[in-house]
């Protein structure tokens, strides 16, 4: 009681204002009498007012300014509104909505979050960390803006991506919200439109490269290493050559993970894992076709290999049943403008159309990870299902603008017989009678759980097996009740529960490798599931 602000002060702490619900007893103690309405609303009052307010506002983009402001100003309140709220809240605060608030960030820009580091910080990182005022943090997501979800270099505005993850680590695994760190990593954009725009809010100049921003990259991952020794790092949303260089560099230095690799690889994982209890086809005999093969297609390959491997395939007669398209056709041997991590997948085959290789190799499982909207099309769709009699279809570019094709056609063109899956929501699908529950197939089912699986054992690093046990735990946390209305993750509305779930397949995964510097509990469930925060007013009068 002697250390909480009080008064007029209290009021606009979001960590512990409690608004029109603190008691008669904690207004007189903490100095807030005249300064609050006459009657007390407890928190499901508020909750109520709070869902009326964002269900009155006509576009999503409003809605997300109300809740980020709510978040500024009644952290408990947000967080309790989102988890309870979570199906209609979530492509609010997050896909898709989140694109669009990158975009326009620096116009709809009212308090500032998380920490910025630009190239004029170079030497002082260390020094200007110490600004943050938590030192207990444990999750930090940072990113560049270079690669926003499909919306490509955004800069500064970039920051909207690790505000929206860590809400989310928050709302869906229960980390302490103080105990998060959004990082932007401002190291300048080579987007003209930003750099002429005179609200643009990020550092005004075209993007460092080589050695000048891995000196500055490196300089941050030590500052924080030696501030924060506990904290799991994400990297989020870097373009591609820099995504695999940063995630080879410290993935066995430090704690540390790349979300659009492995994260998107997990969910992509068991949601194929999950198909099989649909299509019937077994594991060891799929085949996987990519459009796209950059870094979120990669990662998921190499999962997918690694789970191929582990169910007792050879590493290379694994590697030959995933397929790979990008811009200039078909990934094969004596293509000269192929990226090292394409290399392993590039088969000895001739040249073929995207048409033409689904006729011709007859995958199983489409996966799309392009960023451009559309390209699959009636054709595409077709194909799949000439080839199979329930083709299973990933479109998981973000935001939903960006999808390779939406629920509605997948449904349509394979005449009602598509598994389909997207990165972003699409609402439920009636096709000639049939309702049809499309997956949502987004990294939120799998990052929460990884971080808070990480953290309650205080893992050294996270191995590919964790990522494995990370997503058989999500498979098998989709029901018969879920596959019947052909989706391939289960509802929203039990995230936490599914967080936990991969919290414990993880630590257990790391106390068996020898990667936890903790002990192992006795009830492991248990142990982790009261680390997990719970959005509930704090008593003040005590």
């Amino acid at each position: 009681m002697s250390d909480t602000p009080t008064g007029y002060d209290v009021l606009h702490n979001p960590a512990l204002n409690k608004s029109t619900a603190f008691t008669r007893q904690e207004r007189e103690l903490l100095g807030l009498r005249g300064l609050l309405p006459h009657r007390v609303n407890g928190v499901e009052k508020q909750e109520v007012r709070t869902l009326e307010n964002i269900r009155r506002k006509g576009y999503d983009i409003e809605r997300y300014i109300f809740l980020i402001s709510l978040l500024e100003r009644n952290q408990t309140l947000f967080f309790r509104t989102l988890i309870n709220n979570i199906e209609e809240l979530m492509p609010l605060i997050y896909t898709p909505t989140v694109g669009q608030a990158c975009k326009e960030f620096a116009h709809i820009f009212r308090r500032p979050h998380g920490f910025y580091i630009t190239p004029e910080d170079r030497g002082s990182i260390s020094e200007i960390l110490s600004n943050w005022p938590e030192n207990d943090v444990r999750i930090i997501v940072v990113t560049d803006g270079q690669r926003i979800l499909g919306l490509g270099d955004l800069g500064a505005n970039g920051m909207g991506i690790p505000v929206g993850k860590l809400s989310l680590y928050v709302a869906c695994a229960g980390i302490q919200p103080h105990q998060c760190l959004p990082v932007m990593l401002d190291v300048g954009t080579n987007n003209q439109e930003l750099l002429d725009d005179p609200l643009y809010l990020g550092y005004p100049a075209k993007r460092i490269e080589g050695n000048d921003y891995d000196e500055l990259v490196e300089e941050f991952v030590t500052a924080v290493s030696d501030r924060y020794p506990k904290a799991l790092l994400q990297f989020e949303d870097f373009l591609t050559p820099n995504a695999y260089k940063l995630l080879d560099t410290y993935r066995d230095r430090i704690l540390s993970f790349n979300d659009d690799i492995q994260g998107t690889a997990a969910v992509a994982l068991a949601g194929v894992q999950a198909a099989h209890r649909i299509t019937g086809t077994n594991f060891t005999d799929i085949r996987i076709m990519f459009l796209g093969a950059g870094s979120a297609a990669t990662g998921i390959g190499d999962l997918l290999v690694a789970a191929l491997v582990d169910a007792g395939i050879d590493i290379e007669e694994a590697r030959k049943r995933l397929w790979f398209n990008d811009l200039h056709g078909l990934v094969v041997e004596g293509r000269d403008n192929l990226m090292p991590h394409n290399l392993p997948y590039a088969h000895d085959h001739e040249q073929l159309g995207f048409v033409e290789a689904i006729n011709t190799i007859k995958p199983h499982v489409l996966i799309g990870a392009t960023g451009s909207p559309g390209t699959f099309s009636r054709e595409v769709v077709q194909a799949m299902s000439t080839v199979n009699d329930r083709p299973v279809i990933f479109a998981l570019s973000n935001p939903t603008s960006k999808a390779e094709c939406t629920a509605q056609q997948a449904y349509e063109w394979s005449e009602g017989r598509a598994i389909f899956a997207s990165g972003s929501p699409f609402d439920p699908v009636e096709y000639e009678g049939v309702l049809h529950r499309p997956g949502q197939g987004n990294n939120a089912y799998i990052f929460p759980g990884i971080g808070l699986g990480a953290i309650a054992c205080e893992a050294k690093r996270i191995s590919d097996e964790m990522f494995l046990a990370g997503a058989a735990a999500l498979a098998e946390e989709v029901s018969e009740q879920d596959l019947a209305a052909g989706s391939l993750y289960p509802p929203l509305s039990s995230i936490r529960q599914v967080s936990l779930r991969i919290a414990v397949k993880l630590a257990e995964k790391a106390w068996e490798q020898g990667l936890a510097k903790t002990e192992k509990p006795d009830d492991v469930e248990a142990y982790i599931s009261q680390l997990m925060y719970v959005p509930e007013y704090p008593d003040l009068a005590k």
